[in-house]
């Protein structure tokens, strides 16, 4: 339980980073981070561990009592959002694509794709962003080890390097805990985080 998952916000309640409840736990002792509830309370780490616990509730045991397992918390001084390089992986090349075939058009299951070099590397094409798209089985055998010219093929467009938020990189996970949608979700954020105007 102590190495499962906690989403961090920053104090704009922008999702930063998961980290484990261990980890979420030492935050909240030293006065980091502060837990987030469904009603967007706020809690310390002595309000939060005086709280009940339910029957239902993942929960860890401390000296003398049960406590709640926070699910989201977020940072007290931490406003900024990491600028980090989105990393060139097989799942990023998927999402930059859109799980979509970049020859035919056709969107597939994950499972169906595999990752093509345009130019392939046996005719010195570099594995990288610029140089490597999703494809269906069925358009890579028709490719094989050409150039998509001499093959017949065309893609739909030219691949590019993504300069994702880290919002949007969270977006593209799957969301494990219902206390994380508000701030996963396109939707939810937009209302939580729209301007008001006055």
């Amino acid at each position: 339980m102590l190495s499962s998952q906690v989403l961090v916000l920053n104090r704009s309640f922008l999702p930063v980073h998961v980290t484990s409840v261990r980890h979420a736990i030492c935050m909240l002792y030293r006065g980091i981070a502060k837990v987030v509830d469904k009603e967007y309370e706020l809690f310390d780490f002595q309000s939060w561990t005086e709280l009940a616990v339910a029957v239902d509730e993942d929960s860890i045991g401390m000296i003398g009592r049960a406590v709640r397992i926070p699910r989201v918390v977020m940072l007290h001084f931490y406003d900024r959002l990491p600028k980090r390089p989105v990393r060139f992986s097989r799942l990023n090349v998927y999402i930059r694509d859109h799980n979509t075939c970049q020859y035919c058009g056709g969107s597939f299951a994950r499972s169906q794709l595999n990752l093509d070099h345009i130019v392939p590397v046996s005719l010195g094409g570099k594995t990288d962003w610029e140089n490597v798209v999703c494809s269906c089985v069925e358009c890579n055998i028709k490719k094989g080890g050409r150039i998509p010219g001499d093959a017949g093929m065309k893609l739909l467009k030219t691949p590019i390097k993504p300069h994702w938020s880290m919002f949007l990189r969270f977006l593209a996970k799957p969301v494990h805990y219902e206390e994380w949608r508000p701030y996963l979700n396109v939707v939810d954020y937009s209302y939580w985080n729209l301007e008001l105007k006055s």
